[in-house]
């Protein structure tokens, strides 16, 4: 028949029509904002810092390496290193961010700076409504404003999350094993030393403590080391034996 398949294009097209009127799986207007539609997992918008505890600036997990600063495309990153240092993840000493700012007027949300970072510091947040009337100062986030708990991470992005903890878990149990291993081995070294430190004491006690023992053995160093500076033998003096006398024979008379 000519124009069926017209026909049924349409058909369906006014069923689809009638039923998103009137079924909740095709209402697909959302009264925003009373009504929010979940994001995917997979949504990202603009990055964020990630901290570790309670306190965001000792729990930060940014060490100022400035690689995302250098790899960011439209440079929206600025990055400042303290001149101190403080213990980051693992317990290894590090110097942070003293300054961390993100212009997101200029931010292109590339997810380059999370690609990159090999601490896990940065990721991209799934916030959007970031609408201001200050065009400069209000776009232009400080390190504060950045920084974001583990949790939240772990609720915007729970299976990329979980692999990123199972990852520093991995890598704080290495270093704190390889740290014990450095202590044993530094520990062991040290009593090495010590105990060939004693050997070495105790030795010349003892040599002494023979020679007041034997006095006759003492001399005999005492002669051997002359000898040898005046380059002439000693030998003991031989007693010297001399031959008894025959006494005279007596006659007898008769």
């Amino acid at each position: 028949m000519l124009g069926e398949g017209i026909l049924k294009g349409l058909a369906e097209t006014a069923k689809n029509f009638a039923g998103s009127f009137v079924s909740k799986e095709r209402l697909t207007t959302v009264e925003y904002p009373e009504e929010r539609l979940p994001l995917p997992e997979a949504s990202r918008n603009f990055p964020f810092l990630v901290y570790d505890g309670a306190d965001w600036e000792k729990g930060m997990r940014c060490v100022a390496c400035q690689i995302c600063e250098k790899e960011c495309p439209p440079k929206c990153i600025y990055i400042e290193k303290s001149r101190d240092k403080k213990p980051d993840f693992v317990g290894k000493m590090q110097i942070y961010p003293a300054k961390f700012d993100i212009d997101i007027s200029v931010c292109m949300s590339c997810q380059i700076c999370v690609e990159v970072c090999p601490f896990e510091a940065i990721k991209m947040d799934v916030e959007y409504e970031l609408a201001t009337d200050d065009r400069f100062g209000g776009l232009l986030l400080d390190r504060k404003q950045l920084a974001k708990p583990n949790e939240y991470y772990r609720k915007i992005h729970p299976t990329e999350a979980t692999h990123v903890d199972a990852k520093l878990a991995e890598e704080k149990a290495k270093a704190e094993a390889k740290a014990k291993a450095d202590a044993a081995a530094k520990a062991k070294a040290a009593a090495d030393a010590a105990a060939k430190a004693a050997v070495a004491t105790a030795a010349p006690t003892t040599e002494s403590t023979r020679t007041t023992a034997d006095p006759s053995t003492a001399v005999a160093r005492a002669t051997s080391a002359q000898d040898d500076k005046t380059g002439v033998t000693t030998q003991a003096a031989q007693p010297t034996l001399v031959p008894a006398k025959a006494e005279p024979k007596k006659d007898g008379g008769d």
